[in-house]
């Protein structure tokens, strides 16, 4: 008599029981422990985060709508300070030649310069005091250095001596120091002299010359002018 073949079982394969889907989640939810505390500061981490990030998205759209629409406005960037200027601003006029006491230094290498230079503002008609060589920091046609009594004196000096510099001091006469430097060659000539009235000139401001003091070195006289 022939024997009916036993059903096979499908939760059974080769000798072991196959788990399902639902036995699985069974396991799953079985083994979930809801008051697990580092499962509990995972959830309130991806909170806070979550919140975080829906904040800042919602300020830039606040921020960029505000900025748009012109309602806030970003600072500009400040510029940089400009140094201050040292030069006098005001205007002055001409004053006559032989009203201006005048004392000439050489700082150059140059021998016999300041004598030189002396007697052409006297046959101009200045009238010269001290004539002599002395050191001095300035780099130039030439310095003209005055207090501020001396100032409108300086500033007609200045006008036979071009592209010399002003510098003052706190001299309380009027007398006006020339001091000639490196890159002088000579006086302007007498009869194209400028006597209209202006402002000194500071030329080493806008060359950014490598003067660091207010004024040169003050002149003391040698032996050889």
């Amino acid at each position: 008599m022939a024997r009916t073949p036993k059903a096979k079982d499908p939760a059974v394969l080769h000798g072991h029981h196959v788990v399902t889907g639902s036995e699985l989640r069974a396991a799953f939810e079985a083994g979930a422990d809801p008051d697990n505390p580092v499962r509990l500061r995972r959830r309130v981490l991806h909170g806070v985060v979550l919140v975080l990030l829906l904040g800042l998205i919602a300020a830039a759209i606040i921020t960029a709508t505000a900025i748009i629409s012109g309602q806030l406005k970003l600072p500009a960037a400040e510029s940089s300070e400009e140094p201050a200027s040292v030069c006098p601003t005001a205007t002055f006029d001409y004053t006559p030649n032989d009203k201006i006491n005048l004392n000439v230094y050489n700082s150059t290498s140059r021998p016999g310069l300041a004598r030189t230079v002396a007697d052409e503002f006297l046959a101009r008609k200045f009238v010269v005091g001290a004539v002599g060589n002395t050191d001095a920091g300035h780099r130039g046609v030439a310095a003209v250095v005055s207090g501020a009594a001396g100032q409108s004196a300086a500033f007609s000096v200045q006008r036979n001596l071009p592209g010399s510099d002003y510098y003052q001091d706190d001299r309380a006469d009027a007398s006006v120091d020339v001091i000639v430097a490196g890159d002088f060659k000579e006086l302007a000539a007498a009869e194209l002299v400028d006597q209209t009235p202006g402002t000194l000139s500071c030329p080493r401001e806008s060359r950014r010359i490598a003067d660091d003091d207010k004024y040169p070195v003050m002149p003391t006289a040698g032996a050889t002018p």
